[in-house]
């Protein structure tokens, strides 16, 4: 028996249903495109295969190991490195057991989700994962992971990935991607220009950082037009290894449109770690601006992600570093927040400035009335938290209203696990399926004009949004 129902998340009334399954037939096969995501290229540059089931689906991947941390689960017991890169607990068998121990606690999660499809997708595995079952899995799995096509190239082609973007800091020599390129491999690993560590004063080692960029551009960077032309310079690096797009992780979405003597000013201060909080975000904000202007003279389309209190348990930062499952969502001002980056350059031709939240108020509120009105700003997808299928369905019912389908950008998947990719893109897929399907069931949209638009949200607008 399969693990998956295969008419899940469509409607429950026959007459939707049946639309919603010929709609995504359609767009099932469609290839992915995966614009924006954390992915390791080493993975593709190696071509490695991955070392255990464990390595693969508990350790790299925060949505899995943040739930069972929340249940009483030490992270060094899940294989989950220290801050230093050492590993406490470094027997996969024994990780997975303790994962298929606890699995009942992904019961109506978006994570189980992704993991039974890729389990029975990927793997052929068609059981529950329990404590009973779980050797069996990691046995089956393990099997799977030494034979060629379940190396990361392969996989990629199997999953039909046509792009994948990685995220990268200005301070990454980017050699992964080198190899990738030098390698004759044909598939398109990309990277994108992540600027936090040398943008946010709060960064650690902010001073450090910035005379590391500086050296890595070739410019002064500790003076104000030097640390400009550093970014001019990592940006165009970035491009050489096929960046369409840069990405900002900043806590607000505030931006600033400061006199230079004062934009100076503040980057001296943070330079010798004197910023007050205020002042960080004034900086913050500021840079937001000068990479728009960046963006109108090199193309790269820029995508903003605040909203989220990142690393709030300061113990765990301490311990284990960032990115461990302790960001959390927080309101987010967009109207008023944006609005010194748009008086500057929100009407001019050319830009094109991609919006994510992880405050769904602002979807109706604010952002879809923004990205309904100004031509630079399109509606990143339901992202993170809300990257579900309940998500996925209230941002179109918040959104088209106001902006319609294509002052959206279709989906991207935002992961670090590998194997959930084609998973999260179906679960894309069939709501968006649904949701159109409800549209011509109410007679506000026509068959016709359903299969054309789901191709586009599939598809079809990704390429468009991130110059593809």
């Amino acid at each position: 028996m399969a693990l998956l129902d295969p008419d899940r998340l469509f409607p429950m009334e026959t007459q939707a249903r049946d639309l919603s399954r010929a709609l995504y037939k359609t767009v099932e096969n469609l290839p992915i495109v995966s614009p924006h995501g954390h992915t390791d290229p080493r993975w593709y540059a190696e071509n490695e295969a991955f070392p255990d089931p464990a390595q693969l689906f508990v350790t790299p991947d925060h949505y899995v190991f943040r739930m069972l941390f929340s249940q009483g689960v030490k992270l060094e017991d899940l294989g989950v490195p220290l801050a230093d890169g050492t590993r406490v607990e470094m027997d996969g068998r024994k990780i997975w057991r303790l994962f298929a121990a606890h699995y009942h606690l992904f019961r109506g999660t978006p994570s189980r989700l992704w993991l039974d499809q890729s389990f029975q997708d990927v793997f052929g595995l068609e059981k529950r994962l329990s404590p009973e079952t779980a050797d069996d899995f990691y046995d089956h799995i393990d099997d799977c992971l030494k034979r060629p096509e379940f190396r990361p190239r392969a996989l990629f082609e199997r999953f039909g990935i046509e792009a994948i973007a990685t995220t990268e800091s200005p301070l990454d020599d980017l050699r992964w991607h080198r190899m990738i390129r030098e390698s004759g491999w044909s598939g398109r690993v990309l990277t994108a220009y992540r600027p936090d560590p040398v943008i946010d004063p709060e960064f650690e080692g902010f001073a450090t950082n910035i005379e590391k960029f500086g050296e890595m551009a070739g410019t002064d960077a500790t003076t104000w037009d030097g640390y400009l032309e550093a970014h001019r310079n990592r940006r165009a690096y970035f491009k050489e290894f096929g960046a369409t797009s840069s990405d900002h992780g900043h806590p607000t979405a505030r931006t600033e449109d400061l006199p230079r003597a004062e934009a100076d000013a503040l980057f001296q201060k943070a330079l010798k770690g004197a910023c007050t909080a205020e002042e960080a975000d004034a900086f913050r904000g500021h840079m937001l601006t000068e990479m728009a202007r960046m963006s109108l003279d090199d193309g790269l389309v820029m995508q903003i992600h605040p909203g989220s209190f990142r690393n709030h348990s300061g113990a765990v930062m301490g311990r284990f570093g960032r990115d461990k499952g302790f960001d959390i969502p927080s309101r987010t001002d967009y109207v008023r927040a944006l609005k010194p980056l748009l008086d500057a350059v929100g009407l001019e031709p050319g830009l094109s400035i991609i919006l994510f939240t992880l405050d769904e108020t602002a979807y109706g509120r604010e952002l879809a009335p923004l990205a309904g009105a100004y031509p630079s700003l399109k509606l990143g997808p339901a992202w993170w938290f809300f990257d579900s299928a309940e998500g996925m369905r209230r941002y179109r019912e918040l959104t088209t209203e106001t902006a319609g389908f294509y002052n959206t950008v279709g989906f991207n998947d935002d992961t670090r696990a590998f194997c959930s990719i084609p998973a999260r893109h179906d679960v894309a897929r069939r709501v968006d399926c649904a949701y159109l399907a409800s549209l011509c069931a109410t007679g506000r949209l026509a068959e016709d004009e359903a299969y054309e638009v789901a191709q586009d949200l599939s598809y079809r607008l990704v390429k468009q949004a991130y110059r593809l």
